[in-house]
């Protein structure tokens, strides 16, 4: 479902530019006027959606709303035809013995006293906002100084909405083939290596390659630039729809809608990027481009933290949540051969005595050696054998 919302956002962009030309010649009010009000009129249609939609079963489970989960459920069967007389799971039945219970709200700031779940929130965080913040430098770079305003408007805005296009086709096979957490690791490093030769090897190769043909040098410049900013594109659009799609699934049901918010707002800070640079006539853009393609970096570090959802259930409490953690490398079969392995090699290594603690380090580090010492060597050397313990030189 997130990736048909994805496919849905691409197609308001695709329209966009056939709104903007019914827009056009308006009698009393500007064209750009004129569109936004366009825009904004369907929200309008979304002030009913509070009492069309209901309200989500399994938050309402999760936060032990259970009279309002009741009524639901209740209705759905309705809808449904289904008898609940001879519904064998007996859910119902176990919902009305927990009626008596208050419902239990969790804020989402309660994030901030758990161990790992804040954690994955704020990796997934600075990749929306890296995500949505690179593709206005890759977005930039693709642009065409020369070209004229109108040719220079249609055509870079057909090509970023094709490549949106591109990255929501790709990313559902990736996903299912490499996972939550693989898919969105390659595509960080798709962008990371796009951003990067793109700031340094194109200008080693304008410097040192062909210093005295400039007229080739700048047409190769253009389109190998031009080339790495769609590769940017194609993989920071990934980046950002994943990131969203990736906190719905490792966030509790009791917070996922405020840990999807920070995420949002993460990548609304992303995009806020364009017009400050806009504002500043582009000054300093070359350091912009820098400060992301090291955030992209760092993100790659990061995402080897998060866990792997894929053919996992939704974590529902917060609980559920911090229990969420990274799979180790070792698979349970091979960790437990190795442990294996390792339990019969200290089967002769005991404890130290609690009477021999108090006699001082040199003691306990005889004592700790001499436990290994086999019966058969201590009694070769004179010493006895007492309880199973080797006894060798009144120690």
């Amino acid at each position: 479902m997130t990736m048909v919302a994805s496919f849905l956002m691409v197609a308001g962009q695709l329209l966009m530019p056939g709104v903007a030309a019914l827009c056009r010649n308006w009698p009393d009010r500007d064209d750009w006027q004129v569109l936004q009000i366009v825009i904004i009129s369907p929200f309008v249609l979304m002030l009913p959606y509070v009492w069309i939609f209901p309200e989500s079963l399994r938050w309402l489970l999760a936060t032990q709303h259970y009279k309002r989960s009741k009524v639901m459920m209740l209705r759905i069967a309705r809808k449904n035809e289904v008898n609940l007389t001879t519904e064998p799971s007996g859910v119902l039945t176990e919902l009305e013995q927990e009626l008596h219970k208050k419902p239990q709200k969790t804020c989402i700031v309660k994030m901030m006293s758990t161990r790992n779940l804040w954690k994955n929130i704020v990796v997934l965080c600075v990749n929306s906002l890296t995500g949505y913040g690179i593709h206005h430098c890759f977005a930039r770079s693709m642009m065409d100084p020369e070209a004229q305003p109108i040719a220079l408007c249609h055509a870079d805005y057909y090509t970023m909405a094709g490549i949106a296009v591109a990255t929501c086709l790709a990313v559902c096979p990736a996903v299912g083939l490499m996972g939550r957490r693989g898919g969105l690791l390659t595509f960080m490093i798709i962008t990371a290596l796009a951003s990067l030769l793109q700031l340094g090897l194109l200008n080693l190769f304008g410097k040192y390659g062909l210093r005295h043909d400039t007229v080739l040098r700048d047409t190769l410049n253009r389109k190998f630039s031009v080339a790495f900013s769609i590769i940017g594109m194609f993989s920071s659009h990934a980046v950002s729809t994943l990131s969203i799609f990736f906190c719905a699934e490792i966030t509790p049901t009791v917070i996922r809608g405020g840990g999807l918010g920070l995420v949002l707002a993460s990548a609304g800070f992303g995009m806020l990027t364009a017009p400050i640079m806009e504002l500043h006539n582009q000054k300093g853009y070359f350091l912009h481009h820098v400060i992301f393609a090291c955030c992209t970096l760092l993100c790659i570090i990061c995402l080897l933290l998060l866990p792997e959802p894929r053919g996992q259930p939704l974590p529902e409490s917060m609980a559920d949540g911090e229990t969420f953690t990274r799979q180790t490398l070792l698979h349970p079969g091979e960790q437990h051969l190795l442990l294996a392995k390792t339990d019969g090699d200290y089967s002769r290594v005991h404890d130290t005595p609690l009477h021999l603690t108090t006699t001082g380090g040199a003691t306990v580090a005889a004592a700790t050696a001499l436990a290994a010492v086999p019966a058969s060597y201590a009694l070769a050397t004179g010493g006895e054998v007492i309880g199973n313990h080797a006894i060798a030189n009144g120690v």
